[in-house]
């Protein structure tokens, strides 16, 4: 156990080091780590998913590394659960009594116009944000749940966008498991390549609420 919780908090420091295109060794040293844990190595990846609330860690990058151990079915599966649990966590957290010490550092006008605008378009805002990078799924998450996001849509939205995510990444990595520095490269390259053409819905949509 104690093995384990060292070789995740490893891992989490390398991947959240890494602000741009993994070397070969880094690759490498990521999939490697999760194959040595033989059975559990499902359980690092879910982890790891999980820590990416609190560290900048590419989620992405590790669902590619479960798509290169299980395939895209399983490694699909897995991280399906991994996302959806992790934003669930996350929009809990902000449900607790780390609500009111957010609260404390919000304009109650800048919250009551976020309340406002996940009460009309958070559901499409968490599904189209939950590929990207630089962390903004999480803060997507955490901030559905200090807008109190009604949990049946917000679970919905969490849902609808991360099970494309899930298993396309996962299928990144299956694709590419025998170049394990090619698919998580692709992991980190393609979510900023998408950032433009996923935004562009969210910033339209906004620009038309204003003018309602």
């Amino acid at each position: 156990m104690r093995s384990g919780l060292i070789a995740i908090g490893a891992l989490a420091a390398v991947l959240s080091s890494c602000a741009s295109v993994p070397t070969a060794q880094e690759a490498n040293d990521a999939v490697l780590t999760l194959r040595n844990h033989g059975n559990w190595a499902w359980a690092v990846g879910i982890a790891l998913i999980w820590i990416d609330l609190l560290l900048p860690i590419p989620q992405t990058a590790v669902v590619a590394a479960l798509g290169i151990i299980y395939g895209t079915w399983l490694g699909g599966l897995l991280s399906t659960f991994a996302l959806i649990t992790g934003g669930l966590l996350g929009y809990g957290l902000m449900r607790t009594s780390a609500r009111r010490l957010a609260q404390r550092l919000i304009r109650p006008q800048s919250l009551r116009k976020m309340e406002s605008l996940f009460e009309r378009g958070g559901a499409w805002a968490i599904v189209l944000t939950r590929s990207l990078p630089f962390s903004v799924p999480e803060a997507m998450v955490l901030l559905a749940g200090l807008a109190g996001m009604p949990i049946k849509k917000y679970t919905a939205a969490l849902t609808l966008g991360s099970v494309p995510t899930a298993f396309v990444f996962a299928a990144v990595g299956d694709g590419w498991a025998d170049q394990p520095v090619l698919a998580l490269a692709m992991s980190y390259l393609l979510p900023i390549l998408l950032l433009p053409i996923l935004l562009l819905p969210i910033v339209l949509y906004l620009i038309r609420l204003r003018a309602v």
